[in-house]
């Protein structure tokens, strides 16, 4: 199986190498338009700032690639929020357009809602093939301080200050707004079920 992980100025391609590897993986690091294409998955992961990394996409023709893609994607994080139409990071930034639905940033209402959202939380609502053999509540590990409201295409729903979506799934582009390559073994079994779609 050729697993494609979309080379850009990403934070977090190294930890999602190795919770590859440790699949039995041995994924490609590109920015290739015809290697992203070949592959029979393709994994777009993110920590970073939108804006800039918006950028960097539509200035080296990603943005079209990644919309294009025909066979599974999975976004990871500012990856998945990049796949939803805008973000209101950096005052607004117009996004990928995949999920038609925007990214807000988290407003604290108590004095003990922290912001970034960091930690371990609680998975409800499961519903899709990356959550296949779930049986109960998992918790996986989360980094953020931008969330995408609960929509049609909420495949998991996480509550932190308010429900916000965990997950997004339409047609081929599946996405988590947790890390599940840090998730352990919660984590392991989403990248294992992904890489078996």
């Amino acid at each position: 199986m050729k697993v494609a992980i979309v080379k850009y100025n990403a934070g977090n391609v190294c930890s999602v190498d190795y919770a590859l590897r440790r699949l039995g993986v041995e994924p490609i690091l590109t920015a290739d338009e015809r290697e992203l294409k070949a592959a029979d998955k393709v994994i777009f992961p993110g920590v970073g700032e939108a804006g800039m990394t918006m950028a960097f996409l539509r200035a080296n023709g990603l943005d079209n690639v990644i919309r294009g893609l025909h066979q599974p994607v999975l976004g990871i994080c500012l990856g998945m929020q990049l796949m939803c139409r805008r973000s209101e990071e950096g005052g607004g930034v117009d996004c990928l357009g995949i999920f038609d639905t925007e990214v807000k940033r988290f407003v604290a209402c108590r004095h003990e809602d922290k912001i970034p959202h960091m930690g371990w939380n609680t998975l409800g609502d499961v519903k899709g093939s990356l959550f296949t053999g779930f049986e109960k509540e998992e918790y996986v590990y989360f980094v953020h301080s931008y969330y995408v409201p609960v929509n049609e295409h909420t495949a998991a729903v996480t509550n932190y200050i308010l429900p916000f979506s965990a997950a997004l799934q339409k047609d081929n582009f599946y996405a988590t707004q947790f890390h599940p390559e840090k998730s352990g073994s919660v984590g392991e079994h989403i990248l294992h079920n992904f890489l078996a779609l």
